[in-house]
């Protein structure tokens, strides 16, 4: 036992010290945003690997693009929402109808109030006007005739959350303060509304809120059940339409050790256990978390293609093409998929998923008492898997062979995973991953590590770090003088670049995991080859199917941001090759956006203790990575900063935009690089002359003569998303004139 604490007493203490730490984190003594942010994509993950399946009993009626195109742009008039109201519930016979949609305002499009003026003024004299209007009222009413479609059928409208203003009529609440007897409930509080006018409000069986919950990174990930306007607590548009459907009496929050009644409920001791649906055949209960909310249940993709809810066009339903069948009893939400009509949210599963299937899932969660939550002993099944799984590694993994801890440690990994895919998808328990997986790869990569700072001389292991990420040329130059390198943490001015792959989740849809491997492979090797081997540039890292790298470091050149130019020009003819021979094999094509800045930086050998990376931070390599977000909008495939046009003064440059890119409040000039000056043909030189001259014009607010000098330049480049991009805008600021003031910016609020 002597010898064994001798060679391996330091590496178990700092074991045990690691699965500590981690027992720490997990009881929130340690709390970690990153851990968190990794446990919520794990949540998006188990999601998207459970395979959905239909459920007939919820139907969308969708305002898709095809219904659009037949009935008319939205919002449309209240006399065709009556007819979808008398369809739904009269002809089709379903159980429940909610709108993911409100009405806040008078419909005034037929004519009607214009008309009776016109009666009440200019043309009182006219016989019989007066009249007429009178008979007319009924029929030109729109109001009128969507409030009569709802009298007395389970409809339920939706209405939104607001900063403070106040507009519209509420539905009466759930419950009120007044009636819990003393007792306080946790909920998200809103001020002000957004509701339905009086008579529909009436009319309708009830209203539900229909605001999401929109999480710091913005995802929608859970939703309330129920919140508090006011003194009243208001159910939310998916409980309100399931209660609607099943003749819902009440809906009243259920405390621990209560019975069925609510009266008796209040009496008891205990906190809130659950909100309980009264209906006819009896009662619901829903559990709740924090604030009154759930973790949604995302089934599917979303949308008609996802599997999940069985989509139904809207013009299909008005027109009495739909299936009887399809409808008949069934609880429908109506809402709309077309993206024109902003209702699409950023989810885990999906960033474009259709607002209305959030309150599906929450429906059909609510009907099959199915809630992914985190048991009560959550944290106590945590902690005792990093005691049992830090434990075994920690003791274990020093005095293995190296074949043998991989083994143990992918085996402990696999383990730790299958059980709490296991604990979710059977007794829906929700229970964070992050810092067990986090702890074994540490106590891996520890005893890994140990060895090896052991074996290899300081110098040597510096250059063949270095190695990682410079060509082998310029290893050779350090290797001649180590001790002139260094990676301690330094400030330079250096150009630093990030690349990535267009559409890259639906190309790896597309293809097996054989072919996908070589795709990739074959990509990310053409990419370093020019980045490191023939442009002199250090490779930082791969992030997927991302690249980073910079120039100007660990070798000092000055320059870097011409080589950095050059080296996203060959990069995109690279690519054009690539694609090519990817189209040739029947795969996807390759197309890939590139942004590039120079300025301060900080470079250095930068991470933790368990992992060190040579690498750049900064405002300037923040500001690359928004660049290379923003390259598809301007349909440009490279774009770069002030800072390097101006110092890569040797080629042809289009000015794009001024834009204010999140996390800075400066605005920046953005560029494209074109080729070398002398590379330009003359019509090339003459349309960037152009381009220039609109862009003035845009600036200066001259629509007219901007619009005259872009117009030619989009007709002779009809792929042009730039051209497009800025003649839509000179349409909106024509309706829409951004003011004296404006200073020509354009705003990114996301990364």
């Amino acid at each position: 036992m002597r010898r064994l604490l001798q060679r391996y007493g330091a590496r178990w203490l700092l074991g045990l010290s690691l699965t500590a730490l981690a027992v720490l984190q997990l009881v929130q003594l340690l709390p970690s945003e990153s851990l968190a942010r990794t446990d919520s994509f794990f949540a998006g993950l188990r999601m998207r690997l459970e395979a959905p399946e239909l459920d007939p009993r919820i139907v969308i009626v969708d305002i898709d693009e095809r219904s659009l195109a037949e009935v008319g742009r939205f919002p449309w008039s209240r006399d065709k929402v009556a007819r979808l109201v008398e369809q739904l519930t009269g002809h089709y016979q379903v159980a429940a109808v909610g709108f993911d949609i409100s009405f806040p305002e008078p419909d005034t499009s037929s004519g009607y109030g214009v008309l009776e003026r016109l009666a009440q003024g200019e043309l009182r004299q006219v016989p019989g006007l007066a009249r007429a209007l009178a008979g007319l009222q009924p029929q030109l009413d729109y109001d009128g005739r969507l409030a009569a479609a709802m009298r007395g059928q389970p409809v339920v409208l939706g209405y939104s959350l607001s900063g403070s203003q106040r507009k519209g009529v509420l539905p009466a609440p759930a419950f009120t303060l007044e009636s819990l007897n003393g007792r306080t409930l946790d909920a998200y509080t809103a001020q002000g509304y957004e509701a339905n006018i009086a008579s529909l409000q009436a009319a309708a069986a009830g209203a539900g809120i229909f605001t999401a919950l929109v999480d710091s990174d913005g995802l929608v990930r859970s939703s309330a059940l129920l919140q508090r306007i006011g003194d009243g607590y208001y159910p939310t548009l998916a409980l309100a339409t399931v209660s609607a459907a099943l003749g819902g009496r009440a809906i009243a929050p259920l405390w621990q050790g209560s019975v069925d009644t609510l009266s008796t409920a209040e009496r008891q001791a205990g906190g809130l256990d659950a909100i309980a649906l009264f209906h006819s055949e009896g009662k619901l209960r829903i559990p709740v978390g924090e604030g009154l909310t759930n973790t949604v249940q995302f089934r599917g993709r979303g949308g008609p293609a996802g599997g999940a809810f069985r989509y139904v066009p809207a013009a299909d339903v008005l027109a009495g093409r739909a299936k009887p069948g399809l409808l008949a009893g069934t609880i429908v939400l109506v809402g709309t998929s077309a993206p024109g009509l902003n209702d699409l949210r950023a989810t885990p599963v999906n960033a474009e998923y259709p607002g209305v299937e959030i309150h599906a899932n929450l429906v059909k969660s609510i009907l099959d008492d199915s809630f992914k939550q985190r048991p009560d002993v959550a944290t106590q099944i945590e902690v005792l898997q990093a005691l049992v799984l830090g434990g075994v590694l920690a003791l274990a993994l020093p005095v293995l062979a190296p074949a043998w801890g991989i083994l143990l440690s992918l085996a402990a990994l696999a383990g730790t995973v299958a059980l709490n895919f296991l604990l979710y998808r059977r007794y829906d328990a929700v229970l964070n991953l992050a810092t067990l997986l986090l702890l074994g790869m540490a106590l891996f990569v520890l005893n890994l590590a140990w060895g090896y700072f052991f074996e290899v001389r300081r110098g040597r292991a510096l250059v063949s770090r270095f190695g990682e990420y410079v060509a082998p040329e310029l290893v050779a130059e350090m290797a001649e003088n180590p001790a002139q390198y260094s990676m301690e943490g330094a400030s330079r001015e250096l150009s630093v670049m990030f690349v990535d792959v267009r559409g890259f989740t639906t190309i790896a849809e597309g293809l097996s995991p054989q072919e996908l491997r070589e795709y990739i492979n074959r990509y990310l090797t053409a990419m370093s080859e020019e980045i490191r081997d023939r442009h002199r540039g250090t490779l930082d890292k791969y992030i997927g199917d991302a690249v980073m790298a910079f120039w100007g470091a660990p070798v000092a050149c000055a320059d870097h941001a011409e080589r950095a130019v050059a080296t996203a020009l060959a990069m995109q003819a690279t690519a054009a090759r690539l694609s090519r021979e990817f189209e040739q094999r029947g795969w996807p094509a390759l197309r890939i956006g590139i942004g590039i800045n120079s300025g301060p930086m900080h470079v250095g050998d930068m991470g933790s203790r368990i992992r060190r990376a040579y690498t750049v931070m900064g405002d300037a390599v923040n500001l690359a990575s928004r660049l290379e977000g923003i390259t598809k909008v301007y349909g440009a495939g490279i774009v770069a900063g002030a800072a390097t046009r101006a110092a890569a003064s040797g080629f042809a440059w289009r000015e794009l935009d001024l834009v204010r890119v999140k996390g800075k409040l400066e605005p920046v000039a953005i560029f494209e690089p074109l080729g070398l000056q002398g590379e330009l043909d003359a019509p090339a030189r003459a349309g960037l002359q152009q381009w220039h001259q609109a862009l003035a014009l845009v600036r200066a607010q001259d629509w007219q003569a901007a619009e005259a000098v872009l117009a030619p330049l989009a007709a002779a480049t009809p792929q042009s998303t730039l051209y497009t991009l800025y003649l839509e805008r000179i349409a909106h600021y024509r309706q829409q004139p951004p003011g004296a003031g404006w200073d020509g910016v354009t705003n990114f609020d996301s990364k």
